[in-house]
């Protein structure tokens, strides 16, 4: 089984999208009704809908209906991101929004896993830097970030040193955060008794 069939992660680029407050929980970013599905692949265009439809009603644009945001991929948030039930269609909804990496003050213990087992790191910085770079996104949305996962760096017009716990930083350097790691790593053997069964 070659290296890139497992996976690793040790950079992430592309330009930003900024959600700010915080205590953002599971239900706001993929409200309740959409639970239903049978799979996760349609998840994606109704991120953050309530939201959305909220300040629509307001006549304001939430920054994933903007323009300048299309095709962003990394997610700048504040403190206790992903708080709330544990669904993991909040972090499925954003993967297949196009997230591939989220960047915030703090996040909810249960969605941190759910992330990781996705393949989506989520990094750390202070209140003060987590400022400045939504304040960057903003003005400068085309400005594109590189995630540096082995360094703990987030790149960028000005560079910042992220925190990320060790185990998950190593799950994503090695490739172990795939769930199917164990099997994938060990494929020859795994058709080798395949081989060996009478059914």
């Amino acid at each position: 089984m070659s290296q890139s069939a497992l996976n690793p992660i040790h950079t992430l680029s592309g330009t930003s999208i900024p959600v700010v407050g915080n205590d953002i929980d599971t239900d706001r970013i993929i409200p309740a009704r959409f639970l239903k599905c049978v799979t996760f692949d349609t998840l994606g265009p109704h991120a953050f809908e309530d939201d959305r439809l909220a300040l629509a009603s307001q006549g304001k644009v939430h920054s994933f209906d903007q323009e300048k945001y299309k095709g962003a991929s990394i997610l700048f948030v504040n403190k206790n991101f992903g708080c709330g039930s544990s669904r993991e269609h909040a972090p499925q909804s954003l993967k297949r929004w196009g997230i591939t990496a989220i960047v915030g003050e703090s996040f909810a213990e249960i969605f941190y896993g759910n992330c990781v087992s996705l393949g989506i790191p989520c990094v750390q910085l202070n209140e003060s830097d987590l400022a400045e770079i939504q304040t960057l996104s903003s003005a400068q949305p085309q400005t594109v970030w590189t995630l540096n996962i082995k360094n703990a760096t987030l790149e960028g017009p000005k560079n910042f040193a992220v925190q990320i716990k060790p185990s998950a930083q190593q799950q994503f350097v090695e490739g172990s955060w795939n769930p199917a790691y164990d099997l994938l790593k060990n494929l020859e053997k795994v058709h080798k008794l395949a081989a060996t069964l009478p059914y």
